[in-house]
């Protein structure tokens, strides 16, 4: 089973950021082998809907578990209907949150957290 993490960077030594949409980057783990693929977030430093493209790229990947800081409304509905797992964790480095994740020792995220408003559209100036 593939799990995604957010992370500030490219290893299991990197810290978790609890930004899932705008993260740096996404680790998608093999939590037995703790083999790991960084890829860089799709939704970084979009203007808006970062937390759809972050969420696209989990459930595109296969990904069955995500574990981040929380999810915004679009992510969660993304990821829900997917039927990605979603976990809230410390922002520990990942090599923890992975410990803690296999000890039972991380909440289930069960709903949204509240969604950041991008920027205006075209006509809003």
């Amino acid at each position: 089973m593939l799990v995604a993490v957010s992370a500030t960077g490219k290893d299991l030594d990197s810290y978790l950021d609890p930004r899932f949409g705008r993260c740096a980057y996404l680790l998608f783990i093999d939590p037995e082998s703790l083999q790991c693929e960084a890829v860089p977030n799709p939704g970084y430093g979009a203007g808006g809907g970062s937390g759809i493209r972050a969420a696209q790229e989990v459930v595109n990947r296969g990904a069955r578990v995500l574990i981040t800081g929380q999810c915004g409304p679009n992510a969660f509905g993304v990821l829900a209907a997917s039927g990605v797992r979603m976990f809230q964790a410390p922002g520990e480095p990942v090599r923890k949150v992975l410990e803690l994740y296999g000890q039972g020792k991380l909440n289930e995220i069960k709903a949204p957290g509240p969604g950041r408003p991008g920027p205006p559209g075209r006509g809003f100036w």
